[in-house]
């Protein structure tokens, strides 16, 4: 990457929008009003504004190997938390990818280090739908099968987190569960039914 280009991109950049609207970043300063908070996975392929065609300000974006909620993870805490009772978002998307490295990983054995206690995350996942996964001949498929499982079940991990219940229930607040296929630069809703999926938890997380 040549470090010299990114600032005469950004020149350009700058002038490409002045030109159409010469108060642009005069008015981007002023402050943040995003809908939508985004968690998606570190990967370099997937940029959400990108996929999305969104714009500067439109979206609050948390990103980390394999898009994974962590109570644990005080950054991903302070994102949703920051989210929720301060902006006000009223979408909050768990978006994970087909061909994601961290969830491949994570379905083998090899001892990756400091990665082993984060990829736990997802092998939590694989051991709570292990029937179902274990059922599927095709490794591939096995795979991708598995993606889409880690989005539910980091939505669920969302849903646990007392803010988000509370702008959850009231209507305030809608999930989200997408993974975006890289072969096709398509994003995928999984159209989770999220009433059923939390039936499973309701009085172990519920807080009042």
């Amino acid at each position: 990457m040549d470090i010299a280009k990114i600032f005469e991109d950004n020149a350009s950049w700058v002038a490409s929008r002045i030109g159409k609207d010469p108060g642009y970043f005069e008015s981007l300063s002023q402050g943040q009003d995003p809908d939508m908070l985004y968690i998606g996975c570190s990967d370099s392929r997937v940029t959400a504004e990108d996929m999305m065609g969104a714009e500067p300000g439109d979206l609050f974006v948390h990103r980390n190997i394999a898009n994974v909620v962590s109570n644990l993870d005080i950054s991903a805490m302070s994102v949703i938390n920051y989210s929720v009772v301060h902006l006000h978002v009223k979408h909050i998307v768990v978006c994970g990818h087909y061909g994601c490295g961290g969830v491949k990983a994570a379905m083998q054995s090899s001892n990756l280090g400091i990665l082993n206690p984060w990829l736990k995350n997802i092998r939590d996942i694989y051991r709570l739908h292990k029937d179902e996964l274990n059922a599927i001949a095709d490794e591939d498929k096995r795979y991708s099968r598995l993606v889409e499982l880690n989005v539910q079940e980091q939505c669920v991990n969302v849903l646990k987190i007392p803010e988000v219940q509370q702008a959850y229930r009231s209507g305030k607040l809608t999930m989200h569960g997408w993974v975006f296929d890289i072969a096709s630069g398509k994003i995928v809703n999984l159209e989770i039914d999220f009433a059923k999926v939390l039936q499973d938890i309701e009085g172990i997380y519920d807080l009042d």
